[in-house]
């Protein structure tokens, strides 16, 4: 019979290796440890939260005392509504069926982004975007030359 040699496979212990059961040792004890550096302190948020939040309560308490009182809060008598705002409120009492208009806005919008729905799936298409581009390059020449080069039609 062949004679096998047999190699003793040994496991050094080594200061990486941990052993949960054993005690930890401190950190200025061991040559492998790396020390970081500490964190800053986050910056202080509290004093302007907190003069913040009183600033608030002083305004709340503010427009209660002057409802109390039957005066308009200041906010509500400084601040003016903007000239379009007014003109549009004005339209839509002058308005009878606020429900039709209503659904006529609605389909409008629907309407707007099905057709862009519809205008970005042609533009995807390989051949159409230059064939309506050529398209429209002649259409805007025959205008020009139809409608603007002679003087007698402009």
């Amino acid at each position: 019979m062949a004679s096998t040699s047999s190699s003793a496979l040994t496991i050094s212990s080594s200061s990486s290796l941990v052993d949960t059961k054993a005690p930890r040792q401190s950190a200025g004890a061991s040559p492998q440890c790396v020390t970081l550096p500490t964190l800053p302190p986050p910056p202080v948020q509290s004093q302007k939260r907190q003069w913040k939040s009183t600033a608030y309560c002083r305004k709340i308490a503010r427009n209660v005392i002057a409802m109390a009182t039957g005066e308009a809060p200041a906010e509500v008598a400084t601040a003016e509504t903007p000239e379009i705002v007014k003109a549009a409120q004005e339209a839509w009492e002058k308005v009878e069926d606020k429900y039709a208009v209503s659904s006529l806005a609605v389909a409008g919008v629907v309407a707007l982004w099905g057709s862009t729905g519809l205008i970005s799936a042609i533009d995807r298409l390989p051949l159409i975007p230059g064939v309506l581009e050529l398209v429209g390059i002649g259409y805007s020449g025959w205008f020009a030359y139809k409608n603007l080069v002679f003087k007698p039609d402009r």
